[in-house]
């Protein structure tokens, strides 16, 4: 057991610390969008490459922000029946839920991905706008490393729900242990 609790510790701590840094991306979108509009409504100056960094960051805030959020127990869940389980009932949900659908939306994600994102690379893939950023397949590799990181923590999640189901709830790595960290 101990072995499984290091485990699904050391991966919550990947998923805390890349959504901790992946953060501060929001106060970069605040003070970017803050200077396009200050370059263009002030001194008339437009620059393609600071808008669409806008748009990059707000890709990456929600890419790579992902298994946080799963790790703090934040994405949307349709809850009938969830909220009156007791711990091992909704152990066994997150087990089933991680197993049969968000390791193979994950796992699907990564495969379908990965033609596009290596076809970006290869071109080197840039804007079309003209000034626009010229790395876009840097953008894109978002997409296998979001579902890498989700892959990651539904892991800790579904080991973490064996450990409650097995009556080892005291082992189990807190659901939202941010003082870990």
């Amino acid at each position: 057991m101990n072995s499984l609790v290091y485990i699904a510790r050391r991966l919550d701590l990947l998923s805390e610390w890349s959504g901790r840094l992946i953060a501060w991306l929001t106060l970069g979108m605040v003070a970017v969008t803050f200077a396009v509009v200050v370059l263009r409504y002030l001194f008339d100056i437009g620059w393609i490459a600071l808008q669409e960094s806008v748009t990059y960051m707000h890709a990456l805030v929600f890419m790579l922000g992902a298994a946080y959020t799963l790790r703090h127990d934040g994405h949307v869940r349709v809850d009938i029946f969830y909220q009156r389980f007791g711990p091992r009932g909704k152990a066994w949900v997150d087990l089933f839920g991680t197993l049969l659908l968000l390791l193979p939306v994950t796992l699907f994600i990564a495969w379908a991905s990965w033609d596009y994102v290596s076809s970006a690379w290869a071109l080197k893939e840039g804007s079309p706008e003209a000034g626009g950023i010229p790395g876009v397949y840097l953008l894109k590799t978002a997409i296998p490393l979001m579902a890498l990181l989700l892959t990651l923590q539904g892991l800790s999640l579904a080991l973490r729900s064996l450990l409650v189901i097995l009556g080892h709830e005291q082992d189990a790595p807190a659901h939202d242990a941010s003082t870990e960290v």
